[in-house]
Parts: C-alpha cells; sequence; structure tokens
C-alpha cells in the first residue's frame, strides 16, 4: 500500500499543538496577539518544565478514540522546538525540563503501530533573520525595523527540516503557512512570505531526496501531498486527498478561559462528513504547561472512541460514494458496503432515493440487528394509508420508533 493510500485508509488523526504558549494559556498566539516582546515571553521558556509529560498516555488516549495517526508541532510560530535542535538554543532540551521531547513521542505513537507526522511553522517570531512583517509580535504600522536576511533563515529552516529527517522519519511534514498574498482586515500584510523566502522548490528537493515516500501538506505556496481546509467544513469534495483541521473548542493551544468546547457528537459528525466527502478528520488536542491532556479533553476522545468501536468500518478505509444521500444523512462507502449515516432520526421510515433493488441485506451496525427493507408499490391501497409522492427508483428502510443509543446511529447496506 502506497503512503497515499495508508493515510486515506487512516481516516481520523491526532492534532497536538504544544509549546512554550502552553503556559500562557490563552491561545499559540498569544506572543503576536498581545504583542509580547521576546524579554516578556521569555519568562514561558524560564519555567517550561511538563514534568507529568506521557507521550504513552497520548497515544493510549488517541488509540483509544479511535485515531489511526498523529501530527505534532514540533515548532510553532514562536520559534520554540520541542527536539532538542542543534541549531538554536530555544529549545526544550534548554528550559528546565532539559530534554528532547519529540523523540519518546515518536516512539509511544508508533509502539502503537500510528502514523508520525511533524507540523513544522515557516514563521518564526524568535529568530534574529527572521524579517519583521504584518503578522510578526513586533511589528508596528509604519515603523522603521532593521534589515533582516531571509536568506539566512530560510538556510536555519532547511536545516531544521533536515534534522527532523534524519532523526525521526516522519510520514508526514505539515508545513505552516505561506502569506505572500494575504489579505488581512481589508489590506494585504505587509512583508508577507511565500515560496520565494521559504525557497519552496529547493526545500520539497531536499526533502525528497532524503525521504522519497513522504507526505507534504499544500502550505509551501507549492502544491503538495495532500490539501488542509482549516476550522471549517467544506462543502464539496475535499481533494483528491485531503484533512480537515478541526479544534476541540476555540483554539489549537491550550487555552485555560475558553469554554466553546464542541460536543462529541457535534466531532463525530464532522468526521463523518469529512469522510463523506472523500477526506479526513485531523482533530487537535493543546495539551497544558504540565505536559498532560485535560480532563474535558480526554472525556471527549473517550466519547468518539465509544462511538469507533463499533462502527469504526464505516470510517476507516471508507469514503465518498456515487449514490446522494438524502437531507440529515451522510453516506459513506466502502466496496460494495454503504453507510447511512444519520444525523437525525426519522420517525419509521427513511427513504433512499435510486437504491431500489440494488441492496441485499441492511442492519444496524451498532449491533448487527436487521433492518427491514420494501419499495413502495404505488398500486397499493389500504383505504386510508398508501405511499404517496415517493419517487420510483427509491428503497424505503423501516426504521423503530426508537434510536439505538449512540451518537450517530448507522444503517449498513450490503449492496
Amino acid at each position: 500500500m502506497s503512503r497515499t493510500d495508508a493515510f486515506r485508509e487512516r481516516r481520523f488523526g491526532l492534532f497536538v499543538h504544544w509549546g512554550l504558549y502552553a503556559l500562557a494559556a490563552r491561545h499559540e498566539w498569544v506572543k503576536q496577539r498581545e504583542r509580547l516582546s521576546d524579554d516578556d515571553y521569555q519568562r514561558y521558556f524560564d519555567h517550561f518544565d511538563p514534568d507529568l509529560y506521557d507521550p504513552e498516555a497520548w497515544a493510549e488516549a488517541a488509540e483509544r478514540a479511535g485515531m489511526r495517526y498523529t501530527v505534532l508541532t514540533a515548532k510553532h510560530h514562536d520559534g520554540f522546538c520541542l527536539w532538542d535542535s542543534g541549531l538554536t538554543g530555544y529549545n526544550a532540551g534548554r528550559t528546565p525540563y532539559g530534554k528532547d521531547l519529540v523523540g519518546p513521542f515518536v516512539e509511544a505513537f508508533r509502539e502503537r503501530g500510528l502514523g508520525v507526522g511533524f507540523y513544522y511553522s515557516l514563521l518564526d517570531w524568535h529568530h534574529p533573520d527572521f524579517p519583521i512583517d504584518g503578522l510578526h509580535p513586533a511589528y508596528v504600522e509604519g515603523g522603521d525595523f532593521p534589515e533582516r536576511d531571509v536568506t539566512k533563515y530560510a538556510d536555519y529552516l532547511h536545516g531544521q527540516v533536515e534534522e527532523l529527517l534524519t532523526r525521526y522519519s516522519p510520514d508526514t511534514l505539515w508545513f505552516d503557512f505561506s502569506y505572500s498574498g494575504r489579505i488581512r482586515q481589508g489590506k494585504a500584510v505587509h512583508g508577507g512570505k511565500g515560496k520565494a523566502e521559504w525557497r519552496s522548490a529547493e526545500l520539497v528537493a531536499k526533502i525528497r531526496a532524503l525521504q522519497p515516500d513522504i507526505l507534504l501538506n499544500d502550505r509551501l505556496e507549492l502544491p503538495g501531498d495532500f490539501t488542509t481546509p482549516e476550522a471549517y467544513q467544506p462543502t464539496g469534495p475535499i481533494g483528491a486527498v485531503g484533512e480537515a483541521c478541526q479544534t476541540l473548542n476555540g483554539s489549537w493551544g491550550y487555552y485555560r478561559d475558553n469554554h466553546t468546547w464542541k460536543s462529541p457528537e457535534l466531532l463525530i459528525k464532522m468526521l463523518v462528513d469529512s469522510v463523506s466527502k472523500d477526506g479526513n478528520l485531523l482533530l487537535n488536542v493543546g495539551p497544558n504547561g504540565r505536559g498532560e491532556f485535560e480532563p474535558r479533553a480526554l472525556e471527549t476522545l473517550r466519547e468518539i472512541g465509544e462511538w469507533m468501536r463499533p462502527h469504526g468500518r464505516s470510517i476507516y478505509g471508507a469514503g465518498a460514494s456515487t449514490f446522494q444521500a438524502p437531507a440529515d444523512c451522510r453516506y459513506t462507502q466502502r466496496g460494495d458496503r454503504l453507510y447511512v449515516h444519520l444525523f437525525s432520526w426519522p420517525y419509521r421510515h427513511l427513504h433512499l432515493p435510486g437504491l431500489a433493488g440494488k441492496v441485499r441485506y441492511a442492519q444496524l451496525l451498532n449491533d448487527g440487528s436487521e433492518i427491514r427493507t420494501w419499495a413502495p408499490d404505488p398500486a397499493y391501497d389500504n383505504g386510508h394509508v398508501h405511499s404517496i409522492a415517493i419517487p420510483e427508483g427509491t428503497l424505503t428502510l423501516e426504521l423503530p420508533v426508537e434510536p439505538p443509543k449512540v451518537a450517530v446511529p448507522v444503517i449498513e447496506l450490503f449492496l
């Protein structure tokens, strides 16, 4: 199986946003949002000591949730590295914690057979050669900033990517992000950067030479192996290979006082919706400053896992169907199995257009109990009750009045 096929087969992954911003606990962009200077931000580096970090516990939580791969923020926009990079002292090995965080993470997840990828920010608000632009914490409109050599920064970027590849051999690299033409609040971002500044073509060539089968996302301002719609659900197909990225609440990094949590039922529906559009779902958790997933995140993952255990075969290896699902439903299909995910439960009957004569058996997926099927007979009339306005070619499922006690009921159709 190719890397691309394996990626599509897994369908559900864990995104982990973790770094110095976990100590601030108010969004991973806190340095930029609050215009913190390097000196202001230094206190998080000086006190970064995640003594409760247990990557095996993280991997166990991901596996129990039904996740099949992970992506870790090796470096975010603030420039802090979770591995002990030889190219900068701004890394986990120089903090009070004093150790590499990435190696144990990789080992724990691979021990459970989970795919491993790294997020790497192309921005760097700490590096002295990264030119100050409209997204930089030090930027002031109309300000006079010292000249900085982006070529030297690109050398550093390329060197760090090479470190990650040669030390850990990830399955994917998830770059973030290019903004050479970005419009923010109605204006072009001052000094925006893209493929020219990152030397993206040169970087991709280096990556392919070191690790030919690795998958790259689409944020180097070059076509990637997969697309990455973020924080919204696409209305149509996600792409030939795509991955929708979503948060548990309103932040990627740990945000103590953000309470806009999505329910497990909503997240399951987002996963189903992504797979119905032939894409994956990468669901994010932001660990806290001690290195733990907070209780509500763990509870959410547990509830998703409870649904995934009996319903996983409607997700893993499944994708879009050519059949048109009725209202408030999503179809996924895997070979001759068509899965009907009911986002709302109808009274007694569910009408499936175009499926008359195409289904040999139907059952509820959670318990394997039969669902009876019939095709309407336009000549049938018992005097009071008869089928009206059901299009020709429709298959009707006769459902129990009470739905099964699962977040999203699924009916498995054997075509």
